[in-house]
C-alpha cells in the first residue's frame, strides 16, 4: 500500500466532518462525492443557504471585536463575512463544528491564510504559521520509501532561524502524526557545515541549535546540501558524521522561493503527488489547496486533515 492510500485509509478509522466552503467548485463538488462515498471523511459543501442569520452577527462581532484593534472597520468583516462562506465555516471550525477547513481551489494563499489565522488561531506552542508538502515521489529509494515533507512552501518569504525551528518541529509533529514515520530533519542549503561561510549558513546553524533546545529527541541536522541529506553515499562522502546519515524525509528549505522551487520542480519532473499546502501552526487543521489542484488533490488534503482532526 502506497502514502496515500494509507493515508486515506488512516482518515477512515475514524470518522471526521471537514468543511469545504468552495460549494461552486466542480473539483470540489466530485472530491465531496468521493470522501462520503469512501467513507474518508464526512465532508461538507458549505453553500450559502446554510449560513444562519443569527449566528453570522454573532460571528461578526466577535470577530470584529477580536481584530478592531488592528484598523478592521466592521463594514469590511461584514464584508468577509457575507462575501462567501470562507470566514463562517472558519469560524465555525474555530467552535469545534467541524473538524477541520479545506479551501483554495477558488481562494488564493494569502486569502486562506489570513482566515485561517484569524479565525481559526495561532498555536502557543509554535507562534507562525508556516505550510508543507507531503510529497510521494514513484520509484524513489529516498526520504522513507519515495515519501518526504517539505517545508515552508507556501507562506513565509524569508525566515529567520527561530522561524525555521518553528517550521522545523510543527513539519517533524505532521510527519510522525500524519504518516507515522519518525521524522529525520535536513535543513537544507547550498552549503555542507560551513563549505561557504554566509550569513544564510549561519541563520541555519541557528535553526538547528533552537530546534534541539525545543525538542532535544527530534533527529536533525543542517546545514546540508540536498544530496547529503537524502543520499547516504553522498553523506559519507560529505559530512560522514551526520546523524541522520543521508536518510533525511523531512527538508526544511531556507526560504520561499526554494521551497516553492524544489516542490514544484520534484512534482513535474518526478511525477509526485503533492499533498497540500498543508497549514501549520494552527490551534485546527487546515489545509490550503492550490489553484491548480485536481480533484485527486482535495479528496487527499481533507484526508490529511482529518487524521490531523483524531
Amino acid at each position: 500500500m502506497d502514502a496515500i492510500a494509507k493515508i486515506r485509509e488512516r482518515a477512515r478509522t475514524k470518522t471526521k466532518t471537514i468543511a469545504l466552503p468552495e460549494y461552486d467548485d466542480l473539483r470540489v463538488v466530485e472530491a465531496a462525492k468521493i470522501l462520503n462515498n469512501e467513507g474518508i471523511a464526512k465532508a461538507v459543501l458549505f453553500t450559502p443557504d446554510m449560513v444562519d442569520k443569527h449566528e453570522l452577527e454573532r460571528y461578526i462581532q466577535e470577530f470584529y471585536s477580536q481584530h478592531r484593534a488592528k484598523d478592521m472597520e466592521l463594514e469590511v468583516v461584514r464584508k468577509l463575512f457575507t462575501i462567501d462562506t470562507l470566514y463562517y465555516t472558519s469560524m465555525m471550525t474555530a467552535e469545534g463544528k467541524f473538524d477541520g477547513l479545506v479551501a483554495g481551489a477558488s481562494h488564493t494563499t494569502p486569502d486562506m491564510v489570513r482566515a485561517s489565522m484569524r479565525c481559526l488561531g495561532i498555536d502557543d506552542r509554535i507562534t507562525i504559521v508556516s505550510s508543507c508538502f507531503i510529497m510521494v515521489v514513484p520509484n524513489c529509494p529516498y526520504g522513507e520509501n519515495g515519501t518526504f515533507v517539505f517545508a515552508d512552501c507556501g507562506v513565509i518569504p524569508e525566515p529567520n532561524g527561530r522561524q525555521l525551528a518553528c517550521i522545523a518541529l510543527s513539519a517533524a509533529e505532521l510527519a510522525g502524526k500524519v504518516l507515522d514515520l519518525e521524522p529525520r530533519i535536513a535543513f537544507l542549503s547550498y552549503s555542507t557545515k560551513g563549505s561557504a561561510k554566509t550569513k544564510s549558513a549561519e541563520k541555519i546553524s541557528e535553526a538547528l541549535i533552537l530546534l534541539k533546545e525545543m525538542a532535544p529527541n527530534l533527529l536533525a541536522d543542517g546545514e546540508l546540501q540536498v544530496d547529503a541529506a537524502i543520499v547516504p553515499e553522498v553523506s559519507r562522502i560529505k559530512y560522514p558524521n551526520s546523524p541522520i546519515g543521508g536518510k533525511a524525509n523531512v527538508l526544511i528549505f531556507p526560504n520561499l522561493e526554494a521551497g516553492n522551487i524544489g516542490y514544484k520542480l520534484t512534482q513535474r519532473m518526478s511525477g509526485a503527488r503533492a499533498v497540500g499546502p498543508l497549514l501549520l501552526g494552527l490551534k485546527k487543521p487546515s489545509s490550503d489547496l492550490s489553484r491548480g489542484c485536481i480533484t485527486e488533490d482535495v479528496v487527499d488534503c481533507v484526508a490529511v486533515s482529518a487524521i490531523r482532526a483524531q
